[in-house]
């Protein structure tokens, strides 16, 4: 009721009106004409705004419970108004005795013209579509999209907003996003960890042998997670190397940085009540001394080289 205003109404009363009277053929022509462009109008307010109405109820249901819904009954509804008033105006045309097929090759023509000079903005657009039914991503999604990453706050028709993690928005085409390749964690369902740490080569066999079960163990102690593997790795530059690799049940990033702290204290807790060092780099320099009688040899004042090697 709230889309039929005055102008609707005083052209009605007008046309009822005028078709009281006897007019020549020609007027009553132009008269249906007038009936046709207004009821048609009329009709496409009344339609627009029952799609308005509808959308601001769903949108204001969901809009606490599924951001994401919001946003896409938004596109939804404008993508419905777009579609209903193309529809009316056809039927309009067609009414009116206009040749629809010869006009819908024309418009055909015409829009290859638009969409060549508007092509960033409509692939923007198809974006933001391809985007609401597929679902890459919804709002509070936390991703990563080449060297940006923040939760997402608006998905538009032309651009999608994130929320960095120092605090300023990112602002980022939906094309130019789609591009990318988008890393979503807020949709990771466990963590996989991959840590190493190396240890003196000064420690005992026995100590070595050792440390592989007591990480495991303390790696089981921790809750909400699965161990994999632990392995002596490799002989590094300055270092016997371990490598550790556990899932944290759990996509939560603080969470899994307390359990890697709790981890690394009982580590070092362990190994030095064990005599275990950890290592660092270190280098061993070796001086050869020649002998006396080849010094000699070498003529006074000769200056020679003197090699240094380097070993862990």
């Amino acid at each position: 009721l709230g889309a039929t205003g005055p102008p609707f109404l005083l052209a009605l009363s007008l046309l009822v009106a005028l078709s009281q009277l006897t007019l020549p053929p020609q007027r009553e022509k132009w008269l249906q004409y007038a009936w046709i462009v207004i009821l048609v109008s009329q009709i496409g307010m009344w339609g627009a705004r029952i799609i308005a109405v509808a959308a601001t109820h769903a949108i204001a249901r969901r809009r606490e419970a599924d951001p994401s819904a919001a946003t896409h009954l938004m596109l939804g509804a404008l993508v419905a108004r777009l579609v209903l008033w193309t529809v009316l105006l056809l039927v309009m045309l067609d009414n009116l005795g206009f040749n629809i097929a010869t006009l819908m090759a024309s418009l055909g023509i015409g829009g290859i013209a638009v969409a060549l000079a508007v092509q960033n903005i409509l692939g923007d657009i198809f974006s933001s579509v391809s985007i609401a039914f597929d679902k890459p991503f919804v709002i509070g999604d936390f991703i990563v999209v080449d060297d940006y990453m923040g939760t997402v706050e608006y998905v538009g028709m032309k651009t999608t907003r994130l929320r960095s993690l120092g605090g300023e928005q990112i602002i980022i085409s939906n094309s130019e996003l789609l591009k990318n390749r988008i890393r979503n964690f807020k949709r990771m369902e466990e963590r996989r960890v991959l840590f190493e740490f190396g240890i003196a080569y000064e420690t005992g066999l026995a100590e070595v042998e050792r440390i592989p079960a007591m990480v495991q163990d303390i790696v089981r102690r921790q809750q909400a997670v699965r161990l994999d593997r632990v392995h002596f790795k490799s002989h590094g530059d300055s270092a016997l190397m371990f490598e550790v690799v556990y899932y944290v049940l759990d996509a939560d990033f603080n969470r899994y940085m307390d359990i890697q702290q709790r981890i690394n204290l009982d580590m070092l807790r362990e190994f030095r009540a064990a005599g275990i060092a950890f290592a660092y780099p270190t280098t061993t320099v070796h001086v050869a001394r020649r002998a006396p009688a080849a010094a000699a040899a070498a003529g006074a004042g000769a200056i020679r080289a003197v090699p240094l090697t380097s070993n862990p």
